[in-house]
């Protein structure tokens, strides 16, 4: 499997010729979905789910197909009638060659102000990669590659450290990161990497690794 960093939390997964991208979002680059065989969105929030841009995968390919919960099947589903598949916690699909696992249910909390919105996590390949979105979902599954949200308006970086601990991955890639500045990062990398158990390793967008 060969995976490919985009902005933020935006990832492109390859395998036997076949691709998966999830959460490509307004952060994320304009063709970040274009030519993905399935594109999978955690949630609703404009930096994982841009109408646009998955409008322009949709309609460029007609085999392309999204996997996404309600509120954001809601929003694009009547146009592509049958390529948008609703999915929640504990459902299993197969999507571009690729099998995964749906973990979790809600955004974690930015404000007790502010209602959370539905959120879900995709295991990838019996726990090859885990996605969580915008939650510190543990999925009850061994993990061999994390990618993790390390900067948000809804987390800090003891809890950060604390998720790596508790899902106990092999590897730990950096996504959420689009606000992160370039002068924190030495500091997150130091800290992560120090504390959280696990080999700790950012992408810049563009780059891949194989895993």
């Amino acid at each position: 499997m060969r995976l490919t960093k985009k902005s933020h939390s935006c990832v492109r997964l390859e395998k036997d010729g076949r691709a998966l991208v999830v959460d490509p979002g307004g952060f994320s680059e304009e063709d970040a979905a274009l030519g993905a065989e399935a594109v999978l969105v955690t949630h609703e929030h404009p930096d994982h789910f841009d109408e646009g841009r998955l409008r322009a995968a949709l309609e460029a390919d007609p085999a392309t197909r999204i996997w996404t919960l309600k509120s954001v099947a809601d929003q694009i589903s009547a146009a592509f009638p049958g390529r948008v598949h609703t999915v929640g916690h504990g459902d299993t699909f197969t999507a571009a060659g690729f099998e995964v696992q749906v973990h979790g249910e809600l955004h974690a909390v930015i404000h007790p102000d502010i209602p959370r919105v539905t959120n879900v996590g995709y295991l990838v390949d019996d726990g090859a990669l885990f996605h969580p979105g915008d939650a510190l979902t543990v999925p009850d599954h061994p993990v061999r590659t994390l990618m993790l949200p390390v900067m948000a308006p809804w987390n800090k970086i003891s809890e950060v450290i604390d998720y790596v601990r508790e899902v106990r991955p092999e590897r730990a890639y950096d996504i959420h990161d689009a606000l992160l500045t370039d002068l924190a990062r030495p500091i997150y990398d130091r800290q992560i990497g120090a504390l959280g158990g696990a080999e700790h390793l950012r992408l810049a967008p563009g780059a891949t690794a194989e895993l």
